[in-house]
């Protein structure tokens, strides 16, 4: 019987084990992939960083595609559905690993501009499976937060949804859309000079979203104006090829990596690997549970007597992910010859160390303080507690 050929980026963990029990796997860059690699191939399974359209596939046996990522924009899924090749996402699968790193830039920004995070307020715009839980980790740091979805307030008519004018006001505003350039709510440049203009001067931005849901241009142009107090970014448009003037401008700039915690990428291997056994009828074999490493951060222990939570909470997000150091290595593109940083900057996500979310890690308070392990549960760690309770 003919083994069927699938074609998997070679960057998915654990594609080969889990595809494998399918077909015939072949890994290959997910850069490269190219027509004359998928001549045979019936199944194609992808990150965002594959342009998956007419040119990829009109010539190939392709009848499954499957991105291990919760974007879709790389995707054209109007020429699958007209040429009728299934296709499947990742819807959630690395929400917890982007509410990480949002925890971590928060607890950076706040320790390096003097500023508490408790009553200050968070913006934040699209508020599916990453958003919420973003907004879950804001109030658990004490920040109000605001949110701003504009077709989960069509369907729901949930006042908690606010208009993009409430989002002008608030401290710090994050990003967490798909990107879309289809009306009514187009998030292509939804930040724009005019939207920049209309924030406060103090305002923090963090994308973590897509490249182009912010005009990287008009944003250098503002954080070299002083118009804002600081920016993150973990997406930039014209990636590998990113505006170095704008990385020189960020507070933290990293390499599309917000959702690259080992846990998240194998959540979507699973959940891709899952729809194509839907597709093929057959029934899901695979489990990635005995694979997965032990976390290099089990546990840590944390201070209940600090006289300042938000420092007991920084330093448990820093001993599991230190946000640092992604922002450090990016930072080597500012000195690299042109030659070599596109290149750069795909090794840094192909070659990104691994990282376990919070939930792997026991924080183990002592003394006991029980509202500190409840904001260290409500932000992603298991809590023990020992000692005299406060």
């Amino acid at each position: 019987m003919r083994s069927m050929k699938i074609v998997v980026d070679e960057n998915i963990p654990f594609g080969r084990e889990a595809f494998g029990l399918l077909g015939s796997v072949v890994t290959l860059p997910g850069r490269t992939i190219s027509a004359k690699d998928l001549g045979d191939a019936e199944l194609l399974i992808v990150r965002s960083i594959t342009k998956v359209d007419a040119a990829l596939l009109d010539s190939s046996r392709v009848r499954f595609v499957g991105t291990c990522t919760i974007g879709t924009d790389h995707v054209d899924t109007a020429y699958l559905s007209k040429k009728r090749i299934a296709f499947s996402s990742a819807p959630g699968c690395n929400a917890n690993s982007v509410a990480d790193y949002v925890t971590a830039a928060l607890l950076e920004l706040s320790e390096h501009h003097g500023f508490r995070l408790a009553g200050k307020s968070l913006g934040v715009v699209g508020v599916g499976n990453v958003g919420s839980r973003v907004a879950a980790r804001g109030a658990a740091l004490g920040m109000t937060c605001v949110l701003n979805d504009p077709p989960l307030a069509r369907q729901t008519n949930d006042p908690k949804y606010q208009p993009i004018d409430a989002i002008l006001e608030c401290d710090v505003v994050t990003f967490h859309v798909p990107l879309t350039k289809a009306k009514p709510h187009a998030t292509h440049h939804l930040v724009n000079e005019a939207f920049l203009r209309r924030l406060k001067p103090d305002t923090i931005l963090i994308n973590s979203s897509r490249g182009p849901v912010v005009d990287n241009a008009a944003l250098v142009r503002a954080l070299e104006g002083g118009a804002l107090k600081a920016c993150v970014l973990d997406v930039w448009e014209g990636e590998p090829s990113i505006n170095l003037r704008l990385l020189d401008e960020t507070f933290i700039g990293t390499p599309h990596i917000a959702g690259y915690s080992f846990d998240g990428k194998v959540n979507g291997t699973r959940q891709v690997y899952e729809s194509a056994c839907q597709f093929l009828g057959v029934t899901p074999s695979w489990d990635p549970s005995p694979l997965l490493p032990e976390p290099e951060c089990p546990s840590v222990k944390v201070r209940g007597d600090a006289a300042d939570p938000e420092e007991s909470l920084r330093a448990a997000v820093r001993a599991v992910y230190d946000i640092r150091r992604d922002d450090s290595a990016m930072r080597a593109l500012l000195s690299a010859a042109e030659s070599e940083r596109t290149r750069m900057f795909d090794r840094l996500r192909k070659e990104y160390p691994r990282r376990r979310e919070f939930i792997n890690t026991r924080a183990e308070v002592a003394p006991r303080n029980a509202k500190l392990e409840s904001r260290l549960k409500q932000l992603g760690f298991r809590v023990s507690g020992s000692g005299s309770r406060m």
